[in-house]
């Protein structure tokens, strides 16, 4: 399998690194980070307008770009490398993957072409207090009383939950356990009962939040798809979004290394830099190697999103596991790189460990991959 970009999806990778750079440096995340809503809604409106990143995995009869996950997996990659904060993880790799993957042509045609246009954003309400991520970890409550829907239960970790005007949120129908009876219902935020608050969390660069479902009540139609699909849509929706943090992953730990190197050719000690000793040579290396070994692992389940083949589920996993490991590897030899200092504000390095520590678990951690993976190999 070739898993050399094509022409305009280099160009969009290009075009993208010259947007971050200008945009979303150092300086500019830190400012973002450290505001109510976490993100900078004008460069958002940016992003929207000019870019059309919000718009990427849309179809076109709905305002969008029409384009696939491999061309979101690029995004997401130079995104991750810069730690752009702004609420299109959550908008697109998780809730616009949720519409496109089970929403009715109803429901697709009233949220899809304000998420395309940017004024929309919304997020997935998926995980619980145990932070579980399969579907025995949903214990909310969907009834249906009168001819509407009356929601119940809590979220947590719902990644920009806070700001978000749609919600996707995950529930089951009373008596069911397991992948029976679960189904998504979409929310607008400012529904009476819904309640939400920004968790205090490690990395400030992406924002998780607790939302609270005080018999929240919808119409018929708004659970995803017209009825309950089960855990098979939010399944494959999860796998993709999966797949898209991957690649966000990939693109942290090559900074990472990059500011490793660029450190370690400026840093000198014993009248020489400390690139030029072995000991920080092998772990360059070994961190040049983590990130090709996780690239090729993404692009491949990038291919297998794009095809929406039966690999997914294993290769989402393995892209996940393998960026996991990788991401927390390289931010932890990049400080061990600058020493004293990689510890302190003025750096970098500890927002990159940070993010890479917290996209660790969210999704799931490695080991939750790996265990997945086995699962399905009926190992």
């Amino acid at each position: 399998m070739n898993f050399a970009l094509d022409e305009p999806q280099r160009q969009l990778r290009d075009s993208a690194r010259a947007f971050l750079a200008a945009h979303a440096s150092p300086a500019a995340v830190r400012a973002a980070m450290a505001t109510e809503t976490g993100f900078d809604r004008a460069l958002w409106e940016r992003i929207a307008g000019e870019m059309g990143w919000p718009a990427v995995i849309v179809p076109e009869e709905h305002g969008g770009l029409g384009l696939g996950q491999v061309e979101l997996m690029v995004l997401m990659e130079a995104m991750g490398a810069t730690l752009l904060c702004a609420p299109f993880f959550s908008t697109v790799c998780l809730a616009t993957n949720a519409l496109v993957v089970g929403g009715t042509p109803e429901q697709q045609a009233a949220w899809l072409p304000g998420i395309a246009a940017g004024s929309t954003t919304a997020a997935l309400a998926h995980a619980e207090a145990d932070g579980r991520w399969d579907a025995a970890g949903i214990q909310a409550t969907a009834r249906v009383v009168g001819g509407e829907i009356v929601l119940a239960g809590a979220k947590d970790y719902v990644v920009d939950g806070h700001t978000a005007d749609l919600l996707l949120v995950a529930a089951r129908t009373p008596g069911t356990e397991g992948a029976a009876g679960v189904a998504i219902y979409l929310v607008p935020a400012a529904t009476p009962g819904v309640r939400r608050r920004v968790l205090a969390t490690v990395d400030q660069t992406r924002r998780l939040a607790a939302v609270v479902l005080d018999d929240v009540r919808l119409p018929r139609d708004a659970v995803l798809g017209g009825e309950p699909q089960g855990w098979s849509a939010l399944a494959t929706t999860l796998q993709l979004a999966t797949v898209a943090l991957a690649a966000e992953q990939v693109g942290g730990a090559e900074r990472c290394l990059d500011l490793a190197v660029a450190y370690a050719g400026e840093r000198s000690q014993f009248g020489r830099p400390i690139g030029s000793f072995q000991a920080i040579k092998h772990k360059c290396a070994d961190m040049l190697m983590g990130v090709e070994a996780a690239r090729s692992a993404t692009y491949y389940a990038a291919c297998a999103a794009a095809e929406r083949d039966d690999e997914l589920a294993i290769a989402s996993s393995l892209a996940k596991a393998y960026a996991s490991d990788t991401y927390f590897r390289c931010a932890a030899d990049c400080l061990q790189i600058h020493g004293g200092v990689g510890f302190t504000w003025e750096y970098d390095v500890h927002l990159y460990l940070k993010r890479a520590k917290s996209s660790e678990s969210l999704l799931g951690d490695a080991r939750y991959h790996r265990e997945l993976i086995a699962r399905h190999l009926d190992l």
